[in-house]
Formats: C-alpha cells, structure tokens, sequence
C-alpha cells in the first residue's frame, strides 16, 4: 500500500470514529426524549456521555498511534 492510499485510509477511519460517537450521541438523545422512565433516560444520559467520550478519545488514540516518529 503506498503512503498516500494509507494516509487517506486512516483519515477515513478517523472520520468514520467521529461520524460513529455522532451517531451514539444522537441515539442517545432520542432515547432521552422519547423516554417514560427515569430509567430510560439515564441509560439515554450514559449513552451520550460514552458517545461524547469517544468522540473526544478514540480519534485522538489513532492519531497518536499512526504518528511518525521523530527522526534521531
């Protein structure tokens, strides 16, 4: 695989890890306002924090394991 199909690769997953923790989050909205129980929105509630959580974490993570190390 050459270096620049690699690099789109991974913005693309990049990408896609956002889109995902976006997609959580708003499941978790509509569970919130769709909710008759306090049970169901807390479980909406932990859903969106998680969602917010991995948006904030995992793209960063990939970036820093993909990083190009500094030259010596």
């Amino acid at each position: 695989m050459s270096e620049p199909d690699q690099a789109r690769n991974r913005y693309f997953l990049m990408t896609g890890s956002r889109l995902l923790g976006v997609a959580g989050a708003l499941l978790g909205l509509v569970l919130i306002g769709r909710a008759v129980a306090m049970e169901q929105k807390l479980i909406g509630l932990a859903l969106v924090l998680a969602a917010m959580l991995f948006i904030a974490v995992v793209p960063r993570a990939l970036a820093r394991r993909w990083r190009t190390p500094p030259e010596a």
